[in-house]
């Protein structure tokens, strides 16, 4: 994370040629007081339309059959306009962990110590008019503890954060352990806490090939909000055998058939996934991208 401040700030100050149909939201993982300095200092000069969008989702549906829409500039006939400016914004991120074993290894503190670390991080960026994202890593299954991570201690931690002043959790499959009954049983704890499913996110690896499966039941809970990766990149140092989240191609292709409007030209997706692999001379993981590329290269 040296150099995570130097290309934010790189970021910020080459915002998109091009106007796209959703806001985009970049995210700086802050893990103390000193990671938000830095960001802080990256961010000298804030956006525009800084604290006036909402991150990139999908929202308002009740069920799956239903359109999906996220917030953005929008024209007289309430569709994205093509000629507001991008809505670019910068947000950050505090995370930590469903069980003490993780905490450990991955912070090296407890669980509470995190949430202590947190307090002014969260002040500060509260008085800065930044939003807040919050992770809860291992939430369905940990590589220290396997599946014996308990329902009542994730909502624990989730409420925690949100009376913090987090304006959104990440609940976090980091090992891709998770399944239908868990999750829904996780759901059902979180309920009982009194969180909505408009505070939650969803963030599913892919190991175990549920991450698709696992959104489905996402979205059918009411949750809008889901991470991915181009190409099905990622993995966690302190996961062994963890693969990637579930790719960004596959998770729109899936929100595509169901009649989503995401925003994201799936063609071109799948070029940079195919790109990045490359460059990186890893095989893509993304089902949907290999078949697109596929397509695509036998009409050139």
């Amino acid at each position: 994370m040296a150099n995570s401040a130097e290309i934010l700030k790189h970021i910020v100050k080459h915002p998109p040629h091009f106007h796209p149909p959703w806001p985009i939201s970049y995210n700086f993982l802050v893990p103390n007081l000193k990671g938000l300095e830095g960001f802080l200092r990256a961010r000298s000069d804030p956006t525009p339309s800084e604290a006036k969008t909402d991150s990139a989702s999908v929202r308002d549906i009740q069920s799956p059959d239903k359109i999906f829409q996220a917030k953005g500039p929008m024209n007289g006939q309430g569709q994205p306009s093509r000629h507001a400016p991008p809505a670019v914004s910068t947000e950050i991120s505090v995370f930590t962990a469903a069980t003490e074993s993780f905490a450990r290894a991955n912070m090296n503190c407890t669980i509470s110590e995190s949430l202590e670390r947190f307090k002014p991080i969260i002040s500060l960026a509260k008085a800065r008019n930044i939003r807040v994202r919050g992770y809860v890593s291992v939430a369905l299954g940990c590589p220290y503890e396997g599946l014996s991570v308990s329902p009542s201690k994730v909502a624990e931690i989730t409420a925690n954060l949100l009376e913090m002043g987090v304006d959104e959790v990440s609940i976090a499959d980091t090992t891709g352990m998770g399944q239908k009954p868990r999750i829904l049983e996780l759901f059902k704890m979180l309920s009982s806490f009194g969180i909505a499913s408009k505070d939650l996110a969803l963030h599913f690896h892919d190991t175990y090939g549920q991450a698709l499966i696992n959104t489905m039941l996402g979205l059918e809970y009411g949750i809008r909000t889901f991470d991915s990766s181009v190409g099905g990149l990622g993995g966690c140092p302190y996961a062994k055998g963890a693969t990637g989240n579930v790719a960004t191609e596959d998770l729109v292709y899936m929100l595509h058939s169901l009649g989503a409007k995401t925003g994201v030209d799936l063609e071109e997706m799948a070029k940079i996934g195919a790109w990045i692999s490359d460059e990186l001379g890893r095989p893509n993981d993304s089902r949907a991208g290999k078949a697109i590329s596929s397509k695509l290269s036998r009409h050139d």
